[in-house]
């Protein structure tokens, strides 16, 4: 192909708690949580979206307004999110009250196709 291609994906949909907290949920995101999750061994990369507009005609409504992906580099994809677990429970990870936990973010992990 030409270029590194990663062994799989983390992607996580998410949204503010509120829209008086999406600054806050933002900075938080941007500044903090994204920096120690990819201080997890296999997490090689990590960018963010948000909707464009109303996210075009086959948009569902009720869908989250952020999309975070992660690459993962890791011969074993559960590893990496197994160590995102355990750094979630031991308090590795500063989570942040601007982030909606219900309904709670979707996670998922794809792996490469080839």
């Amino acid at each position: 192909m030409g270029c590194e291609v990663a062994k799989g994906i983390l992607v996580v949909e998410s949204n503010p708690t509120s829209p008086e907290q999406e600054a806050e949920y933002n900075d938080w995101y941007t500044n903090t949580h994204l920096g120690e999750v990819c201080s997890i061994p296999g997490i090689v990369s990590a960018r963010r979206y948000k909707v464009h507009g109303d996210g075009g005609p086959l948009a569902d409504p009720s869908r989250r307004q952020y999309l975070a992906i992660y690459e993962l580099d890791s011969d074993d994809l559960a590893q990496p999110f197994d160590e995102l677990g355990k750094r979630a429970a031991d308090g590795g990870l500063h989570m942040s009250d601007a982030l909606q936990l219900s309904p709670p973010p979707v996670v998922t992990v794809y792996e490469l196709v080839e």
